[in-house]
């Protein structure tokens, strides 16, 4: 069996996951022993997968026997596939361990909400609307304060559990949101989704390279990609998505930054990605091997330090964050605060910092039905002996966008960075570099 260790929140690679291993619906009602005999297989090939890789032996205090006895019993009272799927999911989450969780078979249609929800400080808001979306039809506008979802409460530490329920769960033809605007009315809006059906059938018989199939998903994905903005040679602000890219993407960017005497790294939405890639970004800014951190498992780990690239900068990094920045992201922005190489400005980090190991499962014989489990195998603790789970990066300076902000597309931080820098750029034109760029 393939594993592959990472440093991702669910929220940057769950989505994409469930989607590449999409099964058709049908399949999944039409599998006679589903809801007993291959769904007791998923919970007992998962129970397996914790028990053997899983770094605290004492699982947090969980009797592990005891809670998958219960949630066997649970799926004998399912009457769907998404019920069962549901059981299997929460008995991870119960965990509150942010890399365990369930990967459960896709499906071949997908659901596209036309928005997009994002934590600033303590509140839920609606950071993108899609145009010609039913959200924006109904007037759901970005900057509204999410008061409700279909009945959920969004709250920073929750938003992303009620994305993985949304996006790849249990995604649904349509939600209620109850919102408040900038100006603090309240309002009720039901908007739809616009669900595509995709193949009917699937050849998954053959053996799949979940490596490779990750790789070639997430780098190929223009969602992905780098982008960057120049102010001649004083500044080059580097947005930055995601850390699942190899050494041939993040190379050519570190020798474009160089010739700059600044550098605005911007990590915020960044939910990780690759140990490997994270250690190669430490390794440009310094010009010396950083200790980054000890992993701390069941079995002896080597410490994550730094990896030598050709191209060093040595100019001034800044480094910013918000409530997205998860996992490799955090790392990266912590060591630099710790190394006192540059400065941290955005909003508290999501706090979602373990390495995990993907575990690849499938049912079926004639129909392969791929599944997983994301089981964290390793605590990272920083050198400064502390751990950033549940705790996140706190920026130097802390700026948050207010709802007015969103509404009118300014980025406050962005452009609070740039004049750290000595380089005048206005909210509004600090807004418009980097436009939300949405699926097609």
């Amino acid at each position: 069996m393939k594993t592959y260790s990472r440093l991702s929140h669910p929220k940057s690679v769950l989505i994409t996951i469930v989607l590449a291993f999409a099964v058709p619906d049908s399949v999944l009602g039409q599998q006679s022993n589903f809801r007993s005999d291959e769904a007791k297989l998923v919970l007992s090939n998962i129970k397996d997968d914790i028990k053997k890789n899983y770094y605290d032996p004492k699982f947090h205090g969980i009797d592990l026997d005891a809670r998958f006895k219960i949630a066997e019993e649970k799926l004998k009272t399912a009457t769907s596939p998404g019920q069962l799927m549901g059981i299997i999911a929460q008995l991870l989450l119960d965990f509150d361990d942010s890399h365990l969780f369930f990967i459960p078979p896709g499906r071949s249609s997908t659901t596209d909400y036309g928005w997009e929800m994002l934590a600033v400080g303590d509140k839920v808001l609606v950071s993108a609307v899609k145009p010609g979306s039913d959200s924006e039809a109904k007037g759901l506008k970005e900057g509204d304060r999410v008061l409700s979802i279909s009945g959920y409460q969004p709250t920073r530490d929750n938003l992303w559990v009620i994305n993985y329920l949304f996006r790849a769960l249990r995604p649904q033809p349509g939600v209620r949101f109850v919102l408040e605007d900038p100006d603090g009315r309240q309002r009720q809006l039901d908007v739809m989704a616009k669900v595509r059906q995709g193949k009917q059938v699937m050849d998954l018989t053959n053996s799949i390279d979940f490596n490779d199939y990750f790789r070639q998903l997430e780098t190929e994905d223009r969602l992905h990609r780098s982008r960057w903005a120049e102010f001649g040679d004083d500044l080059l602000i580097w947005k930055l998505p995601t850390f699942a890219v190899g050494d041939s993407t993040i190379d050519p960017m570190i020798g474009r930054i160089k010739k700059y005497k600044t550098v605005i790294l911007d990590l915020r939405g960044n939910g990780g990605g690759y140990v490997t890639t994270c250690q190669r970004m430490i390794g440009a800014f310094f010009d010396k091997e950083i200790a980054i951190a000890e992993q701390k498992g069941r079995k002896e780990i080597k410490p994550m330090k730094s990896r030598h690239s050709s191209y060093q900068f040595a100019g001034k990094l800044i480094v910013l964050v918000d409530s997205r920045s998860a996992s490799a992201s955090e790392i990266f922005a912590r060591v630099i605060q710790l190394e006192k190489r540059g400065i941290v400005i955005g909003d508290r980090s999501a706090g979602a910092v373990m390495r995990a190991t993907f575990m690849p499962h499938q049912i079926g014989l004639d129909t392969i039905i791929p599944y997983g489990a994301s089981v964290t195998d390793a605590d990272v603790i920083m050198s400064d002996g502390k751990s950033l789970e549940k705790v996140g990066v706190t920026p130097d300076e802390l700026i948050l966008p207010t709802a007015a902000d969103i509404a009118a597309k300014r980025d406050p931080v962005l452009a609070r960075a740039a004049q750290v820098t000595g380089v005048k750029l206005d909210p509004e034109k600090a807004g418009s570099l980097f436009p939300i760029e949405w699926r097609k």
